[in-house]
C-alpha cells in the first residue's frame, strides 16, 4: 500500500475532530518530482529544537533529484534522519506513537511512515520518594515517564539477563506498561500468568499502577490484605527481580508493582540490609510487636473494661474505672468514636495544604486530646490507648489499610463478645492469610508452608555471606505445585 499525506492528514484531522494540540507540517521534498511530505507531531509532546535539527532542516536541505518514492523512502532512513531512534510503522500504529511523543513522518507514495523519537515533554525529576525514606541508600526515587524508570533499573543491574517486556492497556489511553524481570530468576509460569491478568484487563483508561493492582490479584482469595507489593525505590525493585519477582512499571505513575508479594515482606526494608544483622532482627520485632499492638490494643482495652475488668491490675483498675465513669458514653462507642475521629484528622492532614498542616496539628492535640478530657467527653485512658495503636500503625506503613480496617472489627466484636470475640476474629482472619495467594504462591510463605532455609530473612537477617550462598528465589514454582 502506497500512502498518500494528503488522505492520511484528512484522517488524522478528522479522528482529532480539529484538536489544538496536533501539529501538522506539510512540506516538500527538494526533487524533480516535487514530492510532499507532512510531519505529524502533538503539541507539547516533542523537543521542537531537536526536531528541526534532526529531521525538519535535513529534510528540507537534502536534494533528493530524480529518485523514486521508494528510493527517496530509503534515503531518509538510511542517509538523511540524524535521529538515533526512527521506527518504521503503519499508519494503524500512527496516532499511539504521536501521542507518546514521536514525530511520525509521512512521504506521498511511500510503503510505510517513519517515527522519529524526538520525546521532549517535562516532567518531575528524579528525587527520594517521601514514602520510602530510608537512612542509608540511593536517594532516587521513581518518576512518572516510563523510560527515566527503566533507565534506573538498568543503572543498577547491567546485564543483558535484565528484560522489559512491552504491553499496553487501557482502550482509550493506551497506556504503556512494561514487564521488567530477570530471564534466569523468574518463573516462566508466573510470567505466562501475569500476561494473561494484565491482557484481561478490560478498562478503558490506566492512569495509576493501583487500575491494575485489582487485575493482578488471585481470584477468590481474601482482599483485606494485597498480594500485589508497591515500591517508589529503584534499589528495593531490584532486590525483589533478584529473587525471581516480576515488577510492572506503569507509564506516568511512578509507583512500581511488584508480584508475588508475601506478607513477611511487609516487615522489611531497605536499611535492613544496610545495618548490622542484630539491629536489623530488633527493628523487625519492633515492627512485627508494631502490627499486633495496633490491631489488639484497643480491642483488648474495650473487651477488658466492658466484660474481663478483673484482668486489670488493682492500679490500674482504680485509675482506669474512675476514668471511664466520668464520661457518659460506653466504652464501645467511645473506642470507636475516638478511632474514627482520629482517621478523620488523619485524612484532613494528607488532604489540605502544607500550610495549614501545623493547625490542624494543634486543634487536634488542644481540642479533642486535652479539651475533650478536661470536659469528661472522652476517658484519659481510652485516648491513651487509642493513640499508641495509632502511633504503632505507621511503623508498619505498607499495612495501614488493613490494619485500620481490623481495628475497627476488632473493637466492635470486642464490644459484643468480650476477649471470646477477639479470639475468633482472630481465627477467621489467620484462616483468611493462609488460604491467600499472590500469583499462585502463598502469601504466608517461609511461615505457612514452613520453611528453614527461608527463615534466615524473616525475623531475622543473616550476614551477607550467608544470604549469597543461598538465594531465596521463586524460579521454582509451577503449575503442578499449585494444584
Amino acid at each position: 500500500m502506497n500512502y498518500s499525506v494528503k488522505e492520511i492528514t484528512e484522517r488524522l484531522q478528522a479522528q482529532f475532530a480539529g484538536s489544538a494540540d496536533l501539529s501538522v507540517r506539510q512540506f516538500t521534498l527538494k526533487s524533480k518530482a516535487k514530492r510532499s511530505a507532512a510531519l505529524y507531531t502533538i503539541e507539547g509532546m516533542v523537543d521542537k529544537e531537536g526536531l528541526a535539527q534532526s529531521s525538519l532542516n535535513p529534510l528540507l536541505v537534502y536534494d533528493f533529484g530524480s529518485q523514486t518514492a521508494a528510493q527517496t523512502y530509503q534515503t531518509i532512513l538510511h542517509t538523511v534522519l540524524a535521529s538515533s531512534d526512527v521506527t518504521e510503522i503503519t499508519e494503524e500504529q500512527l496516532i499511539a506513537f504521536i501521542t507518546s511523543g514521536f514525530a511520525v513522518l509521512a512521504l506521498d507514495g511511500a510503503e510505510k511512515l517513519l517515527a522519529i523519537g524526538v520525546q521532549g515533554y517535562a516532567f518531575r525529576g528524579v528525587s527520594e520518594p517521601e514514602s520510602e525514606v530510608v537512612q542509608r541508600g540511593a536517594r532516587e526515587g521513581f518518576t512518572e515517564p516510563l523510560r527515566v524508570n527503566m533507565s534506573l533499573i538498568r543503572r543498577r543491574i547491567k546485564s543483558p539477563d535484565l528484560v522489559f517486556e512491552q504491553l499496553t492497556v487501557g482502550k482509550t489511553s493506551q497506556t504503556q506498561v512494561m514487564l521488567c524481570y530477570l530471564k534466569s530468576a523468574a518463573s516462566p509460569y508466573l510470567l505466562k500468568k501475569l500476561r494473561q491478568r494484565i491482557g484481561a484487563c478490560n478498562l478503558e483508561t490506566v492512569l495509576a499502577s493501583g487500575y491494575l493492582a485489582e487485575y493482578l490479584e488471585d481470584p477468590h482469595t481474601s482482599r483485606l490484605f494485597s498480594g500485589v507489593g508497591i515500591s517508589e525505590r529503584p534499589d528495593t525493585v531490584c532486590g525483589k527481580l533478584t529473587e525471581g519477582r516480576i515488577a510492572v512499571i506503569v507509564d506516568g505513575t511512578p509507583a512500581v508493582i511488584i508480584v508475588p508479594r508475601l506478607f513477611v515482606e511487609e516487615f522489611q526494608g531497605v536499611d535492613d540490609y544496610s545495618n548490622r544483622t542484630y539491629y536489623a532482627a530488633l527493628i523487625r520485632v519492633i515492627k512485627s510487636l508494631s502490627f499486633g499492638v495496633s490491631v489488639y490494643l484497643p480491642a483488648v482495652y474495650t473487651a477488658l473494661a466492658q466484660f474481663h475488668p478483673e484482668y486489670f491490675p488493682s492500679w490500674i483498675l482504680i485509675k482506669t474505672a474512675r476514668s471511664l465513669s466520668q464520661t457518659p458514653l460506653p466504652v464501645t462507642l467511645e473506642v470507636l468514636l475516638i478511632t474514627f475521629v482520629y482517621e478523620i484528622m488523619k485524612e484532613a492532614g494528607l488532604r489540605i495544604p502544607k500550610s495549614l498542616g501545623h493547625a490542624v496539628s494543634i486543634v487536634g492535640a488542644l481540642v479533642i486530646g486535652e479539651s475533650a478530657v478536661t470536659a469528661g467527653i472522652i476517658s484519659s485512658s481510652t485516648l491513651m490507648v487509642v493513640a499508641t495503636a495509632a502511633i504503632c500503625s505507621y511503623v508498619t506503613s505498607p499495612l495501614y489499610p488493613p490494619v485500620t480496617m481490623l481495628r475497627f472489627v476488632f473493637i466492635t466484636v470486642a464490644g459484643l463478645l468480650g476477649l471470646w470475640g477477639i479470639v475468633l476474629a482472630s481465627a477467621v482472619v489467620l484462616i483468611s492469610l493462609c488460604s491467600k495467594t499472590s500469583l499462585g504462591v502463598p502469601y504466608l510463605s517461609s511461615l505457612s508452608p514452613f520453611s528453614w532455609r527461608t527463615m534466615r530473612d524473616v525475623f531475622v537477617r543473616a550476614n551477607w555471606k550467608t544470604l549469597s550462598r543461598h538465594t531465596i528465589k521463586v524460579q521454582n514454582f509451577t503449575e503442578t505445585e499449585e494444584r
